[in-house]
């Protein structure tokens, strides 16, 4: 009798605690020690249905088991159960059930972006290493392939006398290969507080195994720090990389810029400015581009604090420093004339609110420039953190076919 009871009570409180992580799936993370949590729960979401699934088959053997042996069961264990279990299996589908209808939307705006044949006019030679699928279970269970490619770290001096740091990814045919590379410059995130080249590690590994130089850049962080420091920091390494090129077969007229939350941010910034390093394409994973906007009209939660960030990103409110919020917003920065631009959000982002990633798709469009917007309905911000997960394996789908299409080589 003790051992039956105790057997349920475990199976239930099972049922518990995959009710409790799939529910992240749609509750958002009010703190930042939840937002984990968030960020993490919808991309293993196969993982929770999958345990959802196993939890509710063990209680139904067991109540079958109990019926069989006592000619009765008694219910409340087993309904507390199989109500966490149903919920569970619910939550934890979501994800899966959007994602053919996500995939459809981000294939059209591919298609409306660069044309209805874009992926005809990705070199031969690179088509056979892009993702054959946008999501590729496999891929979930396994991971995705990591080529072992090992960074070279160099230096940079900025005007002031600061050194910054690089990480260089070289393809793995650098070697035998005389042809020039394109390149990919990437910037990662953090609040403009903190972070470093290896925060994008596994992003720069898997194109650099493309063919791609990949040089993943560093900024100096605030609040020592204010903006424009860490646009000034982008623009030294972004003219290291002219400079230097040669010495690491880099194609100059084929560098794309890529960017995570702040480093999206400082990579449109740069890429929209009509001096600097020309680029042909950068991609923004769910970069502010509306900086007062974003002040006076924060997520719901908020759980990094929007405004105490942004004020010490640039010293102040946007009543103070109307100026500045104006100059560090790359909404004001569109015009004709720029470079393809890939934007990737996900629509629960509750950091950076998806409707500024909307608002900057219009603008770019109204100026006539190409442009695609990629959103994800279950992703929260941060989402490539579960690097196999499937958001980021949508975003690297359509991501290397971007750029692939956009630093393809001259006719």
């Amino acid at each position: 009798m003790v051992v039956w009871q105790l057997v349920e009570w475990a199976i239930a409180t099972l049922a518990a605690i995959a009710l409790f992580l799939s529910l992240w799936i749609v509750v958002p993370a009010p703190t930042f020690f939840l937002l984990p949590l968030g960020v993490g729960a919808p991309e293993v979401s196969p993982f929770l249905l999958l345990g959802q699934g196993i939890v509710l088959a063990l209680a139904l053997v067991l109540r079958r088991a109990k019926v069989k042996n006592r000619g009765r069961s008694r219910g409340f264990v087993w309904l507390l159960t199989l109500g966490f279990s149903s919920t569970g299996l619910v939550l934890s589908s979501l994800p899966l059930l959007q994602l053919p209808a996500t995939v459809r939307r981000a294939e059209t705006e591919m298609q409306g972006a660069l044309g209805a044949n874009y992926s005809s006019q990705i070199p031969a030679q690179v088509q056979p290493l892009l993702r054959s699928r946008p999501f590729v279970l496999k891929d979930l269970v396994w991971g995705l392939p990591e080529p072992e490619i090992v960074p070279q770290r160099q230096t940079v001096l900025t005007p002031d006398g600061a050194t910054l740091a690089l990480d260089i990814y070289q393809p793995p045919q650098y070697s035998v290969q005389p042809n020039l590379h394109p390149a990919i410059v990437s910037i990662y995130g953090g609040a403009w507080q903190r972070g470093e080249p290896a925060a994008t590690a596994r992003f720069s590994v898997y194109m650099a195994a493309q063919g791609y130089t990949v040089v993943a850049i560093d900024y100096r962080h605030a609040p020592e720090f204010r903006f424009p420091t860490q646009l000034e920091d982008v623009r030294t390494a972004l003219a290291w990389v002219g400079d230097r090129a040669p010495d690491y077969g880099i194609d100059l007229n084929r560098i794309a810029v890529v960017g995570w939350s702040a480093g999206a941010h400082l990579a449109m910034l740069a890429a929209f400015e009509p001096e600097g390093l020309p680029v042909q394409a950068v991609v923004n994973y769910y970069g502010p581009v509306n900086l007062s906007a974003g002040y006076y009209d924060p997520p719901v939660p908020d759980p990094i604090d929007t405004r105490a960030v942004l004020e010490t990103f640039l010293g102040s409110s946007p009543s103070q420093l109307p100026k500045l919020y104006q100059q560090a917003s790359p909404i004001f920065s569109v015009r004709p004339g720029l470079p393809p631009t890939l934007l990737i959000y996900g629509q629960r982002d509750h950091v950076v609110k998806p409707s500024y990633g909307q608002q900057l798709y219009e603008q770019l469009q109204m100026s006539g420039n190409s442009v695609a917007l990629i959103a994800i309905p279950w992703a929260e911000h941060a989402f490539d953190a579960v690097f196999r997960g499937p958001s980021n394996q949508i975003a690297l789908y359509y991501t290397e076919r971007f750029v692939a299409w956009a630093l393809r080589p001259n006719p």
